[in-house]
């Protein structure tokens, strides 16, 4: 049996093809029919031919469904369960699983800490931009949801976004009435803004380039947003907030935008600086504060602006980081520490994240929503894929 998936066929070009169906490999796994699936900004990574991806995978690492088939060891999901899936996939007996580390896991992908559906080098799990998707160690791996269609974009965003704009916070040790800059306005960076108001921070500053973006962290995270094409944004946020603040969280990674760059414009790699949102952060910061870095960095970058960044080595100002005593936590959310709570507070009306769903759109469109979404266009924020 055949179903459509994006295909990734090389650099700025992926396809809807026919592949073959996933199957039930494990006794413990489930395969599920995907009723939505999103584009996340680290597929455009790989879609941009920065990564080791090697054609014909299938994206997506975001996804929710309808469970269509069970192993006959699983013993907590039946046909018909609407569920979402933690981009993580994780066996959930390891040592760094049984210490909530989900995201490390050490069996799921040999030589290697942390597996993935769709992701280059996070295993050997087919993406779930498809009709159909497997999920391994279901029982373990995939949070049940309500019954019906309710809340359909904010529980898609469990998946992802939603607990890894969360992780940036939490890495930062954010707590109520602390103050805090957010580097980056994209779907990560709205959400850390989002969790930083749930979770009852004083003053929220958030930094980008594209106004949409900023417009929508005003409006639904009372942000301050801090344009850096209009100024140093470090100076900017001094100026409203004396000394610094007290927390900041690097929603961006390493294909950061350096302000002080010039270009035509568009969205250009030639203004890429992969240091310069982890040193901003250091100056923005004040001395004992702290940082979180849930922002995509690699250890290899074949299209990097130089030598050093290509084998994942960048120009950090430790010597500042030093002086100022800041304390920093790094790597990608182990998504399963925060989705069971934060689904309860969607559910119970304390949470909607799909503010920041701009597009939901068929399968059949990928292609174009993929081409938008990296030229990081006005009004594209989140698209959902629905097969």
């Amino acid at each position: 049996m055949s179903m459509n998936a994006v295909v990734y066929k090389g650099p700025h070009e992926v396809a809807v093809e026919d592949v073959d169906e996933p199957e039930i490999q494990h006794p413990n796994d489930v395969v599920i029919d995907i009723t939505t699936t999103c584009i996340c900004g680290s597929d455009l990574h790989m879609y941009e031919g920065r990564t080791a991806a090697e054609p014909g995978i299938v994206f997506g690492h975001e996804n929710m469904g309808i469970v269509s088939e069970v192993g006959e060891a699983v013993s907590s999901l039946e046909v018909g369960d609407r569920v979402v899936a933690p981009f993580n996939v994780a066996c959930g007996h390891c040592e760094n699983c049984e210490n909530g580390y989900t995201g490390f896991c050490t069996n799921v992908n040999p030589g290697f800490a942390g597996g993935a559906y769709g992701y280059v080098a996070m295993g050997p799990y087919t993406g779930g931009q498809a009709e159909k998707l497997r999920i391994p160690y279901a029982d373990f791996n995939a949070l049940k949801l309500p019954e019906g269609d309710a809340h359909e974009d904010s529980f898609a965003l469990l998946a992802d976004i939603f607990p890894t704009g969360w992780h940036g916070t939490e890495l930062a040790n954010l707590e109520a009435g602390d103050s805090v800059a957010v580097y980056g306005a994209g779907p990560v960076g709205l959400m850390a803004a989002y969790s930083a108001k749930l979770k009852g921070a004083s003053d929220i500053y958030i930094v980008d380039r594209v106004p949409s973006r900023l417009e929508l962290a005003e409006e639904h995270c009372d942000a301050t947003p801090i344009n850096f094409e209009e100024g140093d944004p470090v100076e900017q946020i001094k100026d409203l907030h004396g000394g610094g603040v007290d927390k900041g969280v690097d929603a961006v990674g390493y294909q950061a935008v350096d302000p002080d760059k010039e270009a035509d414009g568009a969205y250009d790699p030639a203004r890429e600086n992969p240091a310069v949102v982890i040193n901003n952060l250091i100056r923005t910061v004040r001395p004992t504060g702290e940082l979180g870095i849930p922002g995509l960095y690699v250890p290899e970058d074949p299209g990097a602006p130089d030598d050093m960044a290509a084998q994942g080595r960048i120009g950090i100002d430790f010597g500042l980081l030093f002086e100022k005593g800041q304390a920093l936590g790094t790597g990608q959310c182990n998504v399963k520490e925060y989705n069971r709570e934060l689904r309860d507070m969607i559910v119970a009306g304390r949470a909607d994240p799909s503010w920041v769903v701009s597009h939901r759109v068929g399968l059949d469109e990928a292609p174009e929503m993929y081409e938008a979404f990296d030229n990081r266009e006005e009004g594209v924020t989140k698209v959902l894929l629905e097969p």
